[in-house]
């Protein structure tokens, strides 16, 4: 927005710009007029959750779950297609999608993305999604079992007529696990062939991030891999060639802390020694990545591809329509983070443990409210330890739960 005295709000100067859109919302609210305010979606079944007509833009996407699959979050994939097209133009794991890998929640935010409170499992995106005819939102749950509860928002605005010169919004998930580590040469790498894909698009866009995840087994610096961005079918060097992955995600020397800011961050740290799981984000809002024909957004894993580490990655970029194919996306059981046995053994347990509690603590008969706290507060402490991968403690308070529940829900 311009004038003869300037420019007003920066980057924010759009609040202040008049639109013609008639703001809308699609919901899981109750159209009884109760308070199940939810759907739920059966094993290997799709949910529609939003089916938009005409031209318009979403605005905001916000989604809360409870299943009893802990690793729900990389079995329940997120897809959107936009004007009627016939292949998704996104297509993530849920919670991949939403900033964070690994199939976890934690409270972090940053420009586009936040996982609120509580333990992060109120999820929010603010991309903006233009369309032109029509918009249709999807979640597909792979779980073994049902998502008891899926809660969610679409809002979005509603325009007369569609808008010239928007890219299409896209999201895509990549794995690599675990990456193929090679000994090239005198340690050099200069050509990218075997560097970890984040990305590969044809067509007109610019490229706006993505989340990076890393899972080390073994422990030890995984961070010295450069990022290499190759742009309209370029050749060695390409256009943009960076000096290592930290520097890439905007922090130095080998970070371990956690931390979030707007365009950059690591919500996960792998400690101790990076040993484990990982995750980070990068996101070129206030430095798009043009391209008029194509662009190869890729990583090194490890100083010149020498590490085997489990990759995976969500890019997110604008295009015009139609897309290059996505890769087909693994089965729920090639997503799943790797997760050691103790996880499954706690998991099982949990299950059966908390359709018991459901049943106790919502009755009949009814039980005293102290009692119900006290089931709840042992649930919750189930909640922390599995988050905190403390499985021993996990299967500690299960013990102390089975034994409350006696006679209870039975």
């Amino acid at each position: 927005m311009g004038s003869g005295k300037g420019t007003v709000g920066g980057f924010l100067r759009e609040l202040a710009v008049l639109g013609d859109g008639r703001t809308k919302r699609v919901s899981s609210w109750d159209r009884t007029g109760g308070n199940n305010d939810r759907i739920t979606i059966p094993p290997g079944k799709t949910a529609v959750l939003a089916d938009l007509r005409g031209a318009g833009c979403i605005t905001h996407i916000w989604v809360t779950i409870n299943c009893l699959d802990r690793l729900h979050l990389r079995k329940i994939l997120l897809r959107m297609f936009w004007d009627g097209e016939a292949e998704p133009s996104v297509e993530v794991p849920l919670g991949d999608f939403f900033g964070l890998g690994h199939a976890k929640n934690r409270n972090f935010a940053f420009l586009l993305f936040a996982m609120n409170p509580r333990d992060g499992r109120a999820m929010n995106c603010y991309f903006p999604m233009p369309f032109s005819d029509g918009a249709r939102v999807e979640a597909v749950n792979e779980c073994e079992v049902p998502v008891d509860a899926f809660y969610y928002y679409v809002d979005y605005e509603e325009y007369d007529g569609p808008e010239e010169g928007l890219g299409r919004f896209h999201a895509q998930w990549r794995r690599e696990n675990p990456c193929r580590g090679v000994r090239l040469p005198e340690g050099r790498n200069l050509t990218g062939e075997e560097n970890y894909v984040i990305l590969e698009a044809e067509g007109r866009g610019h490229y706006v991030g993505c989340v990076l995840n890393v899972d080390s087994e073994a422990g030890g610096w995984y961070g010295e891999g450069d990022d290499m961005i190759f742009i309209d079918g370029e050749g060695w060097p390409p256009s943009l060639h960076g000096t290592g992955t930290e520097d890439y995600f905007c922090g130095a020397w080998s970070p371990d802390e956690e931390y979030w800011g707007l365009y950059s961050g690591l919500p996960l740290a792998g400690r101790p020694r990076y040993l484990g799981k990982t995750s980070m984000y990068r996101l070129h809002v206030a430095d798009p990545v043009r391209f008029r024909r194509s662009i190869r957004v890729t990583i090194e894993h490890g100083h010149a591809n020498n590490r085997s580490d489990d990759y995976s990655s969500t890019a997110y970029w604008y295009q015009t329509e139609p897309h290059k194919p996505f890769p087909k996306i693994p089965p729920a059981e090639q997503r799943i983070p790797r997760m050691p046995p103790e996880f499954y053994e706690a998991e099982k347990k949990e299950r059966a443990v908390r359709r018991r509690f459901f049943e106790a603590v919502r009755g009949p008969p009814r039980l005293p409210p102290a009692e119900v706290e006290r089931l709840r507060s042992l649930m919750r402490q189930v909640d922390s330890a599995m988050m905190q991968e403390d499985y021993r403690r996990a299967m500690e308070v299960l013990d102390q739960l089975t034994e409350a529940l006696k006679g209870r829900g039975e």
